[in-house]
């Protein structure tokens, strides 16, 4: 009989891709996925499956344990606009929001994953089946960062790291110097739009984990829509962190990033 996993999903491909890794590897995946935002594909993946609101916390813990589900993972996004929208908390997710000292993104879910593991559901980090996705250091690209980016690309970790730190986001934009964009609720994508209309041409982006990152969840990602957003609006180098950075379709994205004379550094 295979061990089972359970599965709490969000958007984008990184939920489908564990899936596949977990069947390859004998596992039964026991997916919850979030209405509106996982894929459909879940579904022939999955062992069983249970869609739900963000929020019915009372309903996963169920559904886990009638199927003896004791580890599971937290992979994909949601989009954090519609924590305002969206959402359906019963009285466990009150109860959990009760007790908090503040409701910033990581400790919404660390106070979450937190409840799981009190229900002796163990919640492994996003990337045990998947290590291969994890950036390695170097310079990927054609293209290496010039002088005055390198500049930039120092000030930007520097400044992401206490935004990380004071649980804000994860990304910033700096050109010339300046910090041209932070990211906050509207995510990556929107910080890049930002910066990247300030600087004319002359802009980096720096991803970074938090300080004090679970990695459980939220890790930083990085994949060919973010060369095709830096594109778009004619910013120069993307930088990101070695062995703290999940990449999707790395050579993908380098060929992108090669196309459009965009750098790519990981250090």
């Amino acid at each position: 009989m295979n061990e089972k996993i359970g599965l709490i999903a969000g958007s984008g491909q990184f939920p489908v891709l564990f899936s596949k890794a977990a069947l390859k590897n004998g596992f039964s995946v026991y997916t919850v996925a979030y209405l509106n935002e996982a894929d459909q594909e879940l579904t022939r993946l999955s062992e069983k499956i249970q869609w739900l609101h963000l929020g019915q916390v009372k309903r996963l813990i169920k559904f886990f344990k009638q199927n003896g589900v004791n580890r599971a993972v937290m992979l994909g996004a949601v989009r954090k606009t519609r924590l305002f929208t969206d959402v359906k908390p019963d009285m466990k997710a009150i109860s959990i929001i009760a007790g908090m000292r503040n409701t910033h993104d990581d400790a919404i879910m660390r106070a979450f994953a937190d409840s799981l593991e009190k229900e002796h559901i163990k919640i492994e980090p996003s990337t045990f089946l998947l290590p291969e996705l994890l950036a390695t250091k170097g310079v990927w690209t054609n293209r290496k960062p010039s002088q005055s980016e390198k500049k930039d690309i120092a000030m930007g970790f520097s400044v992401a790291k206490e935004i990380g730190r004071l649980d804000i986001g994860q990304s910033v934009v700096v050109g010339g110097g300046s910090i041209l964009a932070v990211e906050a609720i509207d995510g990556t994508d929107a910080t890049i739009q930002r910066g990247g209309q300030l600087g004319k041409g002359e802009a980096v982006l720096v991803k970074v984990c938090k300080p004090n990152q679970d990695f459980r969840f939220d890790v930083p990602s990085v994949g060919v829509k973010t060369i095709e957003t830096m594109s778009q609006y004619d910013v120069g180098v993307l930088a990101i962190e070695a062995d703290r950075t999940v990449v999707f379709d790395r050579l993908e994205m380098i060929r992108a990033a090669n196309e459009n004379n965009i750098a790519i550094i990981c250090e």
